[in-house]
């Protein structure tokens, strides 16, 4: 999962101000061309234009395009769809900050006044709010366009546990007419003006409406691997195992060592690779974010290769964050499609996908779960 890689807008995207957003596109322009030889050879060029990416004339992988089906463009509802829950009604969000009935409840909850309580960029937020919060001690609460509410605190006035309890609590709150995706903790540390997130982030989400993929597969019997914010995004429905890493590099790793045997047997691995987003995307950083995507192309091959005869590779992504855009928000994007494994067939044009739930329904039946959703499976298009 390359998070916020999108493919360009959705037909819709226009009631989400996300008109033009082009991820992929738009940042290949912004830095003078994009060297992803290794996705280019899988069929990266023949899903859109982008500058410098060959249009392989044999391409090795199948390749195509994914719409989402379901309402919003935030991470959630992208991965559940992926995985083959559709969300027809959209997580609430609140750019206007969070109303007093929440907050005055989560204060009480806490013990504690809160500081903030508006849409802002997080590494932005604790710049202008820190030292406030160093000297109060009350922690920062904000939130974006997506459906969360973050709270921010320096680990030397609230500990790492303190905090993930702070979140606990505002989770048991934020349900109902107030129900939000996800809760996140977001500790930083440093000294004002040097202010520096760190890696105990966590997610505190709610729980898929319905049984996903993953819980599908447990359910069956099968082991699946969440690396990354996979655990957290689907509330640890459906996770037989979980390898929380808080870089794309990390996770890279963490599913080479998997491959190679080194954690156990495993019949999915889901990972998220977040740095294009988290790291490059909210912050508007095209560069940044090309640098990411050409450092995760090198390493495709090591992953490729360790796949086995019987194994599929997926990527593709969970909504776009198009860093070109004067929004520091996830764009509404179609995302890429690309699928290699060693005994399916190369150079398949698997087209305009209507939902990313064909990523479900394509797993399942690869795998003969006892499972379907409401997708369509391309795996007849691919399988020899």
């Amino acid at each position: 999962m390359l998070d916020g890689v999108g493919a360009g807008a959705m037909p819709d995207a226009a009631e989400y101000g996300d008109e033009g957003a082009n991820t992929l596109g738009n940042v290949a322009r912004a830095v003078g061309g994009l060297r992803l030889g290794n996705m280019a050879k899988i069929g990266l060029g023949r899903i859109l234009p982008i500058e410098g990416v060959e249009v392989a004339a044999a391409p090795e992988g199948a390749f195509g395009i994914m719409m989402e089906a379901s309402k919003g463009k935030d991470t959630i509802t992208g991965h559940w769809e992926l995985a083959g829950v559709r969300l027809d009604v959209p997580f609430k969000t609140y750019p206007h900050g969070f109303p007093h009935e929440v907050m005055d409840r989560f204060e009480c909850a806490i013990g504690t006044k809160t500081l903030g309580n508006k849409a802002a960029s997080g590494t932005e937020i604790i710049e202008e709010l820190g030292e406030e919060h160093l000297k109060t001690g009350h922690p920062i609460v904000y939130t974006s366009a997506d459906s969360v509410f973050q709270v921010a605190a320096h680990e030397s006035k609230v500990p790492v546990a303190e905090l993930y309890s702070m979140c606990e609590a505002a989770r048991s709150i934020l349900v109902g007419e107030h129900l939000v995706a996800r809760v996140i903790a977001r500790p930083f540390v440093g000294l004002p003006g040097q202010f520096k997130r760190t890696a105990g982030r966590r997610d505190f989400s709610v729980k898929p409406p319905m049984p996903t993929l993953l819980d599908c597969a447990k359910g069956d019997g099968r082991t699946v691997m969440g690396v990354g914010k996979i655990e957290d995004i689907f509330a640890g429905c459906g996770i037989s195992r979980s390898v929380h890493t808080s870089s794309n590099s990390e996770a890279a790793e963490a599913i080479l060592r998997a491959l190679g045997g080194e954690m156990g047997p495993w019949d999915i691995i889901m990972a998220n690779l977040v740095d294009f987003d988290m790291m490059y995307g909210h912050r508007n950083n095209p560069r940044g974010f090309a640098q990411a995507l050409e450092d995760f192309d090198s390493k495709l091959p090591g992953l490729m290769d360790g796949l086995g005869f019987d194994d599929m590779l997926v990527l593709t992504a969970d909504h776009g964050c198009d860093p070109t855009t004067p929004s520091t928000d996830h764009s509404r994007e179609r995302v890429p499609l690309l699928v290699y494994g060693k005994r399916l067939l190369p150079g398949v044009d698997l087209g305009v996908r209507t939902t990313f739930a064909d990523v479900a329904e394509s797993v399942a039946g690869y795998l003969s779960l006892p499972c379907g959703g409401f997708g369509t499976s391309f795996m007849p298009l691919v399988e020899r």
